[in-house]
This record gives C-alpha cells, structure tokens and sequence, in this order.
C-alpha cells in the first residue's frame, strides 16, 4: 500500500513538472511574439506626418494580431504565419511610408525579430 501511494505521487509530481514547464514554455513564447510596440516614439524615430501615424498604428495592430495567433500555432505553422505575417506589413508600410522612412522601419523590424529569436 505504501508502494501503491509512493508510485501515485511521483507521478502526480512528474505530471505537474512538466505542465509547469509547458506554461512556462507557453508563456515565453506568447511574450516573444507580443510585438507591442510605442508608436508614439516609433512615429518621432521615422520622422511620421499625422496621417502616417494613424494608419500606421492601424496596420501594427493587425500586425500585432498576426503574431500572437502566430504564437499560438503548431510549432510547424509557426515560422511560416510570422514570415506571412512579416511581408504583409512591409507591404502595407511600403505604402504609407517614403522610402527612406520605409528603410529605417524595414531595419527596425529585422533587428527587432533578431533580437526575439524569430529569424
């Protein structure tokens, strides 16, 4: 009986490690992909009018979006729905921005998915 209790328990322990692990796991990775960002200062690095500043907060929600159900993918989807999802916002930017405001946020996005893992 003291055998059966003894079993019972570390398995109970080992099933709570690894579940722990998994939120853990879960949780890094939901804030790696959390790409929020101060458009605000973003606006005053890249030099934007109002107007500019407007769509483009518009367009890093949806980007913002894309990259959290990015995050929640298989880890087989998952580079392919950031790659998608990186491409259609230097898309939609490409036609807000000027080409030199364009380069620096194209720059600003490379490095900012190097630093995260991401690429």
């Amino acid at each position: 009986m003291k055998r059966l209790f003894l079993t019972v328990m570390a398995v109970l322990t080992m099933t709570v490690t690894f579940a722990e692990n998994e939120n853990t796991n879960s949780m890094s990775d939901a804030a790696t992909y959390d790409m929020s960002i101060n458009i605000r200062r973003l606006g005053e690095t890249l030099g934007l009018t109002v107007d500019q500043m407007e769509t483009v907060a518009d367009i890093h929600r949806a980007f913002c979006g894309e990259m959290m159900i990015a995050s929640q993918a298989g880890k087989d989807d998952r580079s392919s729905l950031v790659d998608a999802a990186v491409s259609r916002d230097l898309k939609y930017m490409k036609y807000v921005l000027t080409p030199v405001q364009y380069e620096k946020y194209a720059l600003l996005m490379e490095a900012t998915l190097v630093n995260r893992g991401l690429k």
